[in-house]
């Protein structure tokens, strides 16, 4: 392999190959910032993923996503697994920052080897992830960590993008943060595998749990064969209920190992990504394009009335 402009592809996957953390952070950064080098980057890596088992956790703003992934994080290295975590934090609609608060709560496997912990910033991108998850999870896979665990932007009622890029995805919910109507109009219901209801020595924790098994009861899911989402409870400051939580999402790995729905899943990320990537780039031969087919050029003749939507559409797809 080359080397892109002062990227050493070989020798930086190499390193983050054999664990070394700076290289990892420099790959994640590289993929961030869309850097020249990225294409040779991810052939390099190409056949060194799909071994990592990526498990999402999603929720609503305090809901203890973070203290959960802390739990996770100590439970799988209790069994000797390398462990990565992408926490993606929203982005300020005036600096374009984050506050990485993930890391600021995830200080007790600072010191740990078998632990990789970045947070990336949303970058106003909706769904609740960043654009680069995809790539950052390659990144992580090929650097050998077995388990990804991936915590979202506090979701609302329609960033459920973190379903589409986990293999198990986790939804965390707590006591007296809205009723089963409002976990039906965000989505979650039809996202989640494993419901964890968090923060359940508070009152109201065992209602909550009735009333999730109820209205999960009432979906789609009833037929043979198919999985049927756990509810279990949880107090992630306290480290109670990690064993069940861990038993519950490792049964959905084993069913959709065996049923072929993980092979599907993962196709179906894939899928998402290429297209994600033609259409960036399709968007940028748009603008570019010679003989009066660009897009700046027929949204003018558009905007003057010459050509109506839909025929600039066409004029800039012959292009």
């Amino acid at each position: 392999m080359r080397s892109s402009g002062t990227v050493d592809v070989a020798a930086l996957v190499a390193s983050a190959r054999q664990g070394s953390p700076r290289a990892v952070a420099r790959l994640i950064t590289l993929v961030e910032n869309e850097h020249p080098a990225l294409p040779e980057i991810m052939a390099a890596m190409a056949s060194l993923t799909g071994r990592a088992w990526v498990i999402g956790l999603t929720g609503s703003p305090g809901v203890g996503k973070s203290s959960t992934t802390t739990m996770l994080v100590r439970a799988f290295r209790g069994e000797g697994l390398r462990v990565g975590v992408l926490a993606v934090d929203p982005s300020s609609p005036f600096s374009g920052g984050a506050l990485l608060g993930d890391r600021i709560r995830m200080v007790d496997h600072a010191l740990d080897e078998g632990v990789y912990v970045r947070s990336m910033a949303s970058r106003g991108h909706l769904g609740g992830l960043s654009a680069a998850t995809p790539q950052a999870l390659r990144v992580l896979d090929a650097a050998g960590c077995e388990v990804i665990l991936v915590e979202t932007v506090g979701v609302g009622q329609s960033e459920i993008e973190v379903a589409g890029l986990a293999d198990t995805t986790a939804v965390l919910l707590a006591p007296g943060m809205g009723d089963g109507v409002q976990a039906a109009k965000a989505g979650i219901l039809e996202i989640g595998d494993v419901f964890v209801v968090n923060k359940a020595d508070r009152d109201g924790a065992d209602s909550t749990v009735r009333e999730l098994r109820h209205m999960i009861s009432l979906g789609d899911r009833t037929e043979p064969g198919t999985w049927r989402p756990s509810v279990v409870k949880t107090v992630a400051l306290k480290a109670e209920g990690c064993e069940e939580l861990v038993s519950a999402l490792r049964k959905h790995y084993r069913h959709t190992s065996a049923s072929g729905e993980l092979r599907r899943r993962r196709v179906h990320r894939a899928e998402r990504e290429v297209e994600s990537i033609a259409l960036a780039r399709l968007r940028e031969r748009m603008r570019e394009m010679p003989n009066g087919a660009s897009l700046p050029e027929v949204a003018e003749r558009v905007a003057d009335g010459e050509v109506d939507a839909y025929a600039g559409a066409q004029q800039v797809l012959d292009g």
